[in-house]
């Protein structure tokens, strides 16, 4: 009994042994390709510091500038954050004037954006990541288009939205739909790449998993591959119409009015939206109204804020990690 003990004693010994004797090893290997890397102009040469440098001077005033015109505009527009500026219509005295009409109509537009943009982008994401054959020269096309569409300006998603609303007969281009309509154009290539690239980070062996047990391709997408991608999708799609309800340019080709003095009520009424109202106080000659514009946009802002900050409570609650 005794010998036998101090066998395994010695083997433990000689496996404990092995193992240092194999970390070190790895270390002094590690700090070898470290010490060569250096002095062939590594991470410590002169052109990687002066890189690096460079990069953190631009972070750096790029940051500044931002703090900047934020302090800026909260010192400018501090004394109208007020209740009037949420419950009052617009008026030609400064003291009176609010931004509800402004407030509704951001909120009536975004949410028939995402109304019209949410399905059909996910959908046409899932559709080209799951079940398109890649190998198609048109599925291709498709591909390179919705990429390329992510990057044109607004402005241009106003003039089609101005094409396609005349060539239907409508009169009235500034309607509810008509700017849902431009916005939705304006963030559907967004939706469709984020629903792309979050379907793309669940492992391939989720899929194959679901198959084997004798799942159809509809039910591994209902049931494992969509529900694993839906942080990934709700942050992207939150992202884009932040993007969205900050945008004036395509609002403006179609006539947005600076001027409402009445609560949109449905798709076929007039509306505002807060950057239309922002610059339209912003050209006024009156020191007031530019307060009040301060003011409207520190509201911007936090709506802008806090949607994002959904999106981050999101992604940190229900992102896995493969």
């Amino acid at each position: 009994m005794a010998g036998d003990k101090k066998n395994k004693k010695d083997k433990k010994d000689n496996k404990s042994k092995k193992k240092k004797n194999k970390q070190k090893k790895i270390r002094t290997l590690i700090v070898t390709k470290s010490v060569r890397g250096r002095a062939q102009g590594g991470d410590n040469s002169a052109k990687s510091i002066v890189f690096l440098g460079v990069l953190w001077l631009s972070l750096f005033l790029a940051f500044a500038f931002l703090v900047t015109l934020i302090v800026t505009t909260l010192l400018d527009g501090w004394t109208r954050l007020d209740g009037t500026l949420i419950t009052e219509f617009p008026a030609s005295r400064p003291e009176r004037a609010g931004a509800r009409p402004a407030i509704l109509g951001s909120m009536m537009v975004i949410g028939f954006t995402a109304l019209f943009t949410l399905p059909l982008g996910i959908a046409a994401g899932v559709h080209l990541e799951e079940f398109s054959d890649r190998n198609k020269w048109y599925n291709r096309i498709v591909e390179l288009n919705v990429q390329n569409l992510a990057a044109v300006p607004s402005i241009v998603y106003g003039l089609l939205t101005l094409g396609a609303l005349t060539a239907m007969g409508v009169d009235n281009k500034n309607i509810v739909a008509g700017g849902a309509m431009a916005l939705s154009l304006l963030i559907l290539p967004v939706v469709i790449i984020v629903t792309r690239e979050a379907l793309r980070s669940v492992p391939e062996e989720i899929r194959h998993g679901s198959l084997a047990l004798g799942a159809t391709p509809l039910q591994t997408l209902f049931r494992s591959t969509l529900p694993s991608a839906v942080p990934g999708i709700a942050t992207g799609s939150i992202l884009a119409l932040s993007r969205a309800l900050g945008e004036a340019a395509p609002l403006l080709i179609l006539g947005g009015l600076v001027f409402v003095s009445f609560d949109p009520n449905g798709l076929l009424s007039g509306y505002t939206t807060l950057p239309i109202q922002i610059f339209n106080w912003t050209g006024r000659p009156q020191e007031e109204f530019h307060t009040l514009a301060a003011a409207a946009s520190i509201l911007l802002l936090g709506l802008l804020l806090a949607m994002n900050a959904v999106a981050i409570v999101i992604r940190n609650r229900y992102q896995k990690r493969w």
